[in-house]
């Protein structure tokens, strides 16, 4: 998933490239790392919570409900990691 991310970004930042200005090229590149470093770290952070729930699974609802509800927290904080990156990104574009 990672590769796929970073090769999606690369071929984004290189057709953009083709056809912008050298600081516009440099910008885009640059906002396209972010967004792909943004989504590794969001990627991370859902493998996390999978991982919370799969141990958590089976055992007595209590156990279930905590790791259920821990692992929505770590889900939040993906959403948060993407949107903080997209903002970033979008940041660096308008300059």
């Amino acid at each position: 998933m990672r590769l796929t991310v970073l090769a999606l970004a690369s071929v984004a930042a290189l057709s953009l490239a083709a056809c912008s200005k050298p600081a516009d090229k440099v910008a885009d590149a640059q906002a396209d790392a972010v967004q792909a470093q943004g989504e590794m770290k969001a990627d991370a952070l859902e493998q996390k919570a999978d991982g919370i729930e799969a141990r958590t699974d089976g055992q007595s609802a209590a156990v279930e409900a905590q790791g259920e509800k821990s692992a929505d927290a770590v889900r939040a904080q993906a959403d948060a990691v993407e949107k903080q990156a997209d903002k970033t990104a979008d940041a660096i574009e308008k300059k």
